[in-house]
């Protein structure tokens, strides 16, 4: 058992490390909730159709870049130190989250605005690459015995903590400020915040140590010899992009996304989006260390084979339900369903893809996984799902996105069986604290 003074200090560096993760993913996320009214500001176009997929399509650019910042960085951290790495990530979103939130309008600045727009978004995704990695991992190599999956669970709800602080400015904007304030400049106040709290986190940030683990473990001293640990573990990789695809899928849908369904699909006003976010917010916070907690005690498959099982069997029957007369009733029980099963879900996966890889490549190699299922599925799921009901004509459609997701995930869940790849699960094997 840890002492109090020892626990305390573990307690300290879970708000110093989750506090810039909550600022990153606040940063990160904000596009998606105020696409629409981006979309008119920086790409207008022929159609509100046209201009908000413009705007969607750059929310999703953002994610192509995680794949990169997830090998650079990444490598950068396992070389260097998870403490640095972090810090470094934290001034990139800076930079990219403030590039946004004072570039004029395409009206003022012509092609030179969405240009801008496009490269703020791409260094918020370089950064967003390995943040998640890079939390999950410091918040598993300082985890004490057997409490892994509840001290990583905090990277995902300070995740949340972002979603509902990001709905609640939504809320108070939407209900103070009139459309036409909101599409002038009130979108712009809730970039300019997470600009004035990144001082403060880069305080916090600073007073990190770095961990044990990797202080006491011997690191390759070439990037060349890091990148070729991870093509040499290219299997485990590939098998933890899988497993993370529903839960980067559900997460844009019921937070990013909510807004723009609420309002362009079903008609519902934005003070009620906004609130139905800020709820599922509220619920992804709860079940996440509760699932975390379990999965120390009874292992993480379980829940990592259940849920896809339940989403495939409820999914579309719950949209369907949604779409056939849309309500905030409705949209709210829907999205609280959808939030337990992420939730549940995630709970589980985020120390199960820490404990998969090997030491030498272990932020890399996480960041890299989750980072190329956020690119490929979870940060396009607003503009797939805009196509879907533009094209089928059933607000129900995105319903076909997330089947899509839970099928691909419990094919991984069930390769990760694979006696070929070795993995092994807490508390069975793979201490985090020994490096391969």
């Amino acid at each position: 058992m840890l002492r109090g003074r020892e626990r305390r200090e573990q307690v300290r560096a879970v708000i110093r490390v989750t506090s810039g993760n909550f600022l990153e993913m606040y940063d990160f996320i904000v596009y998606g909730y105020y696409a629409v009214y981006i979309g008119r500001t920086f790409f207008p176009a022929s159609s509100n159709f046209a201009s908000l997929m413009l705007s969607l399509v750059t929310f999703g650019a953002g994610y192509l870049m995680r794949p990169v910042g997830a090998v650079v960085l990444g490598a950068y951290m396992d070389r260097n130190g998870r403490r640095k790495g972090l810090l470094l990530t934290l001034g990139l979103m800076a930079v990219g989250t403030f590039t946004i939130a004072v570039t004029p309008s395409y009206s003022a600045i012509g092609i030179a605005a969405p240009v801008v727009v496009v490269i703020g978004r791409l260094l918020q995704g370089l950064s967003a690459g390995v943040e998640v990695g890079g939390v999950s991992i410091y918040l598993a190599e300082i985890a004490s015995e057997g409490n892994r999956g509840f001290y990583c669970s905090w990277q995902s709800a300070s995740q949340q903590a972002a979603a509902v602080f990001t709905a609640a400015t939504g809320l108070v904007l939407t209900r103070t400020l009139s459309s036409a304030q909101m599409s002038s400049w009130g979108w712009r106040v809730p970039f300019l915040i997470g600009c004035l709290i990144i001082p403060v986190i880069f305080w916090l940030r600073r007073s990190l140590e770095e961990t044990p683990a990797f202080r006491q473990a011997r690191h390759p001293q070439q990037a060349i010899d890091l990148f070729r640990i991870l093509a040499g573990n290219w299997r485990i990789v590939v098998i933890g992009v899988t497993v993370c695809v529903f839960t980067t899928t559900f997460f844009y849908l019921i937070t990013a996304y909510t807004p723009t369904f609420g309002q362009n699909a079903l008609r519902l006003d934005a003070a009620s989006t906004f609130l139905v976010t800020l709820c599922v917010g509220v619920s992804n916070f709860v079940w996440l260390p509760i699932s975390g907690a379990i999965t120390d005690r009874i292992g993480r498959r379980h829940f990592l084979l259940l849920m896809p099982v339940l989403a495939l069997a409820t999914v579309h029957a719950s949209m369907s339900w949604l779409a056939a007369h849309p309500s905030f009733t409705k949209l709210l029980i829907v999205e609280l369903w959808f939030s337990c099963l992420y939730g549940i879900y995630n709970g589980a996966m985020i120390p199960f893809l820490a404990e998969i890889m090997p030491g030498k490549i272990r932020t890399s190699g996480f960041a890299l996984a989750y980072s190329l299922a956020t690119a490929l599925f979870g940060g396009f799921t607003p503009a797939v799902c805009t196509f879907l009901i533009e094209y089928t004509g059933s607000k129900a459609a995105p319903s076909l996105w997330l089947l899509f997701a839970a099928v691909i995930s419990l094919v991984g869940v069930v390769l990760s069986w694979n006696k070929q790849v070795e993995i092994m699960e807490s508390p069975v094997a793979a201490q985090i604290g020994h490096t391969g």
